[in-house]
């Protein structure tokens, strides 16, 4: 059984049948398909387009195919074309044709795109929970370990910074992705129910009632455009794009870290692998996959982004094409966030080599030109002096603090003592604008 074909001659072509189907992957929006017709059918009872009676059989048949979905007695299985079929073909077959009653006043274009705002709207909350404890865990990781490592740029040691530091800069990372998702739910919270398929209906029906009974604020000020949004997924989706960015980032830093070259950290075997030929291997596959599915999210975004880009008002089966790649991206999204929260939980940092790190990196040659202008010597002139330092440095295999004052005093006559606990790199951190580096 269609829900359509009224005006056909002919039966479906079987693989137009097969190509037009999207129940495969629909499926997953049974519990808001029917969220969104016991709403529906709330109205209908309100405005008189039901009785109370037929309204409590539609309601408890409703009631009853979710419950049974949730037990696993109803399988979401079978030759239907999408989830609002499958829904109302089985409603049908439980209390009759009282069931065929459910869709007056609403088109599968407005039901469509109630079930996405709402499966979205779900999925962006629980994205908000899932950031807020994965910056909790950096937090806590990163308050538990203040300790100095090289700051870099262009991939080479630049100043000293502390592990802290390093890791809070996700942190912020994250805090401005969890407000970016709250802002594209306030965005998005508008119900599309009552729309038809794109001009509305000549039923008396209370689109308010619908919008507050979902949880709503309001309903979606213009028909044409509640069926054929779908700026919500977009704006959700680069969200997720940027939070996968930042997941990436944080990876390729993890992998650099936990390499024999860099031997910052240890990670946890919980999210490590073998080699099947190199025993001695410890591979930080976890962030590497989070690495490698960011383009995943991406394309996701992009696919979308093509869909839309060409399609006339109102709805074109086009718009099909949202499901699959939004749910990929939740899917995938949800699972990098865990597993990037558990690596950063369980990671060893290794303190002792950040130390050595620092030390063999001349991270405080900055500071020696800042003391040098505090001497009254021009910038310039004192960044020179620096660079002429690192270079007799490099040549004496020495690091700028292991100098004997004679040997500064060759560059500049304006060091004096006080030039050692200037660029010591413990008070480096404690001084002045760089207390936030703690």
């Amino acid at each position: 059984m269609k829900l359509w074909g009224g005006r056909f001659r002919k039966g479906e072509n079987k693989l137009m049948e097969e190509f037009n189907k999207s129940f495969g992957f629909d499926c997953v929006l049974y519990k808001k398909d029917i969220e969104g017709s016991l709403a529906h059918v709330y109205m209908q009872v309100q405005v008189g387009l039901l009785t109370e009676e037929e309204g409590k059989q539609i309601t408890e048949g409703l009631q009853g195919i979710l419950a049974d979905i949730e037990s696993g007695k109803l399988a979401l299985s079978g030759d239907y074309e999408d989830i609002h079929s499958f829904v109302e073909i089985n409603l049908i077959e439980r209390i009759g044709d009282v069931g065929k009653k459910l869709h007056t006043a609403r088109s599968r274009n407005d039901q469509v795109a109630l079930d996405m705002r709402l499966y979205a709207r779900e999925k962006a909350n629980d994205m908000v929970g899932h950031i807020a404890s994965l910056k909790e865990t950096i937090k806590e990781v990163a308050d538990n370990n203040s300790v100095i490592m090289p700051g870099y740029t262009h991939l080479q040691r630049a100043q000293v910074v502390t592990f802290k530091h390093h890791l809070m800069a996700y942190y912020n990372m994250f805090d401005r992705d969890e407000k970016r998702i709250k802002n594209a739910l306030e965005i998005l919270d508008e119900s599309p129910l009552g729309c038809g398929a794109l001009a509305g209906t000549t039923h008396n029906i209370d689109r308010n009632i619908t919008a507050q009974k979902l949880g709503f604020k309001k309903p979606m000020d213009n028909f044409m455009d509640g069926v054929s949004d779908r700026d919500y997924l977009l704006e959700l989706m680069s969200d997720f794009s940027i939070i996968m960015m930042h997941l990436s980032r944080l990876s390729e830093e993890l992998v650099l870290w936990s390499s024999q070259e860099f031997k910052f950290i240890e990670m946890d075997d919980l999210f490590t692998t073998g080699s099947s030929i190199m025993p001695q291997k410890k591979n930080p596959d976890g962030a590497e996959l989070i690495r490698g599915k960011t383009g995943r999210v991406y394309g996701n975004l992009f696919a979308l982004f093509t869909v839309m880009k060409g399609i006339p008002l109102a709805y074109n089966k086009d718009m099909q094409e949202d499901k699959e790649g939004f749910f990929d991206s939740v899917k995938t999204l949800e699972m990098c966030i865990q597993i990037m929260e558990g690596m950063i939980g369980t990671l060893k940092v290794r303190e002792d080599n950040m130390k050595k790190a620092v030390k063999g990196g001349f991270l405080n040659a900055t500071e020696v030109a800042d003391y040098l202008v505090n001497k009254n010597v021009p910038f310039r002139d004192a960044h020179s002096i620096v660079g002429q330092i690192v270079i007799y440095c490099e040549d004496h295999n020495k690091a700028i603090e292991e100098l004997e004052l004679d040997e500064l005093l060759k560059f500049s006559q304006v060091f004096e003592r006080d030039i050692y606990d200037f660029i010591d790199y413990n008070n480096i951190i404690e001084k002045g604008i760089k207390k936030n580096l703690k």
